[in-house]
């Protein structure tokens, strides 16, 4: 054992769980140009919400042949597009091998906790992230909200993780607000909003003018221009039905 570790001196560093949003790729299956096509496409309608994102590929509504799943190809043409592939969630066996070859990270998919999953990677990590998601308040009292009073300027970003996010101002456009819960902001939205990042569909954004850059629930979408045709500039709450982001006007809500 070195000096350093016996002598009480600082580590150069420590492990600690995080908790932390990610977009998910859901793929049905892979088809080389078309994928490259399909992802600028998507990247196109905003720009600087994909810029060095870390991504994560789900394979749980995979229906193609597992001889045609590269990764590597996956991973190159998401990187030549700036974004960076690191795991996959679910699949099956030899889906999770091939994903284990190119280097990824193996995450359990939703609800996907069977024995052959749990030997495809070690308990800690499962650990760290239910310690991550675990609320502070005592059992059965939902967690506490993050109230922010000040205005939440460009290039900031506030981050709620187990909770509601309560903004007492405005939202400037660069910014981005980030919960597990709600998300509720007094004052004009101006920038990107992301609520239920944990996946929680039932997580709503209200906020008294919507002029956003971007607004998403569990990993669904809608960016500025989808936005202005309903709601614009005016107070609304933003829910998930069927898999869509409606927005109603809050005093119709």
């Amino acid at each position: 054992m070195s000096d350093t570790a016996t002598s009480g001196v600082k580590q150069g560093f420590q492990l600690k769980s995080a908790s932390v949003s990610m977009t998910a790729l859901e793929l049905y299956y892979f088809d080389d140009g078309e994928f490259e096509e399909v992802l600028r496409d998507k990247i196109s309608q905003a720009p600087g919400f994909f810029k060095d994102i870390p991504l994560i590929i789900s394979l749980e509504k995979y229906q193609g042949l597992d001889s045609e799943l590269d990764f590597f190809k996956i991973i190159g043409t998401c990187r030549r597009n700036h974004i960076h592939v690191i795991g996959v969630r679910g699949g099956n066996e030899d889906q999770r091998r091939l994903a284990r070859g190119a280097a990824l990270a193996l995450l359990p998919g939703s609800g996907q906790r069977d024995r052959s999953h749990e030997t495809d990677q070690p308990a800690a990590p499962e650990a760290e992230t239910a310690a991550a998601q675990a609320p502070s308040a005592g059992a059965g009292d939902p967690p506490p909200a993050r109230i922010i009073s000040q205005p939440v300027r460009s290039g900031q970003q506030i981050h709620a993780p187990e909770g509601d996010l309560v903004i007492l101002a405005p939202v400037q456009a660069g910014a981005e607000v980030l919960a597990a819960g709600n998300i509720h902001v007094y004052g004009p939205l101006r920038g990107r909003a992301l609520a239920g990042i944990h996946g929680a569909e039932s997580a709503r954004i209200f906020c008294q003018s919507l002029e956003a850059e971007l607004v998403s629930i569990a990993g669904h979408y809608k960016i500025s221009e989808d936005l202005q045709d309903n709601g614009w500039k005016s107070a609304v709450q933003i829910q998930l039905r069927d898999d869509l982001l409606v927005v109603t006007p809050l005093d119709k809500a």
